[in-house]
């Protein structure tokens, strides 16, 4: 299999913002559309909340942006974001409603796991070992910062994504339904995977 020559480092430039949120919403906007829709204000909105603290970023060896993995963490996350910053893009009943159904995906953090949040790999970059370069990239981060494992939460219809995460190394642990939820979100259920750091 072809590979690409990149570079992982943290965070990424204001430059790169609008670039980010195009990423993040080609890869979850199917999951996102019916609540964060219409796309121009879900870009919008991801411009204004997105934290380059919390992503992991690969580039070309021309520093074009290929892919980013965000993270969580009792600090913030990659896409954060309050009422109000709904509200300034949705309106205040706009911005009410999001945030509730928002609300039913939010994952807590658990002090030991390291909580990925989001994984989106450029689509003429797929299949080129980024995703694989930004997970171990993540694993590391989780180690450097003494935690037991990293967790991530796969939806069951983006099975590629799953086939990687278990020549990742990571193991399905269980598995939540959507319930009436799923027309609003187009999946059915999720899976918690979680990677396990080698032991010191």
């Amino acid at each position: 299999m072809k590979r690409m020559e990149y570079s992982i480092s943290t965070g990424f430039t204001p430059d790169e913002r609008a670039t980010v949120a195009a990423l993040y919403w080609q890869a979850f906007g199917f999951k996102l559309g019916r609540v964060l829709g219409p796309e121009e204000k879900a870009l919008a909105f991801l411009c204004d909340v997105l934290d380059p603290e919390f992503a992991l970023v690969a580039r070309d060896t021309e520093g074009q942006l290929l892919g980013i993995a965000g993270f969580k963490t009792s600090k913030g996350a990659l896409v954060g974001g309050e009422y109000d910053d709904l509200r300034k893009i949705f309106g205040a009943w706009g911005g009410l409603w999001r945030g509730l159904i928002l609300s039913v995906i939010e994952r807590d953090l658990a002090p030991d796991i390291f909580l990925m949040d989001g994984i989106c790999v450029k689509s003429e970059a797929r299949g080129l070992g980024v995703g694989s370069a930004l997970l171990e990239a993540i694993k590391q981060k989780a180690m450097e910062l003494e935690k037991t494992g990293v967790r991530l939460d796969v939806i069951d219809s983006n099975p590629r994504a799953r086939a990687l995460y278990v020549r990742q190394g990571f193991e399905p642990q269980k598995t939540e339904q959507t319930g009436p939820f799923r027309y609003i979100f187009r999946f059915e259920s999720a899976t918690q995977m979680i990677w396990r750091c080698p032991a010191s």
